[in-house]
């Protein structure tokens, strides 16, 4: 199996997060495909408009198909790489794709799920798995309804105590590197399925 895997809109494809999560993916069985949106690669701030990002998603997961033929092919990626990943998946841009996964998915801004995106997972026609943090970003009010819609096609699996970069406090009984290692294998076990 190898994952098109996209950073958050605010780190590129070697933050530490990223790294890690393909390190755990990698021991889970999972080979990733890192890559960055052009506007990482030019060092702007600002995050391409979706025709840009989601263009960058399909072209990432050619390349991870034509570096890996034979294996089976997901997508997703971190918050916005995420999000974009969908939006890709949702035009019929990711041939060959047999899942999404996405880690801290962006269902509105910041404590704001009254401004919710509109749905466009149920366009996707793929499996989804959501790993979910604290859900400053998406509430859980607004998940659950989603995955109940996807039915048999989506997972949830949540991080309660997680920010939205998967830090957990000293408190919560776990430590970041196993919170990412959880990660990994319930993505490992959701591609078995």
């Amino acid at each position: 199996m190898v994952a098109g895997l996209a950073h958050g809109a605010g780190a590129g494809m070697t933050h530490p997060f990223l790294e890690k999560l393909a390190g755990e993916l990698a021991s889970a069985g999972v080979a990733t495909f890192r890559y960055q949106f052009p506007y990482m690669e030019e060092r702007r701030r600002v995050p391409d408009r979706p025709p840009v990002a989601t263009a960058a998603v399909a072209a990432a997961v050619r390349a991870a198909a034509e570096a890996a033929p034979g294996l089976t092919l997901i997508a997703g990626g971190k918050s916005f790489g995420g999000r974009m990943s969908s939006q890709a998946a949702s035009q019929g841009l990711l041939e060959g794709v047999r899942g999404l996964v996405f880690f801290g998915f962006p269902l509105h801004p910041p404590n704001k799920p009254g401004r919710s995106a509109p749905n466009i997972l149920a366009r996707c026609r793929c499996r989804c798995s959501f790993c979910r943090d604290a859900g400053y970003l998406a509430d859980l009010n607004l998940l659950q309804p989603i995955c109940a819609d996807l039915g048999s096609q989506a997972t949830l699996h949540i991080i309660e105590s997680a920010d939205h970069s998967f830090h957990v406090l000293k408190s919560a009984g776990k430590s970041d590197p196993e919170v990412l290692r959880e990660l990994a294998q319930a993505t490992a076990s959701w591609l078995t399925i």
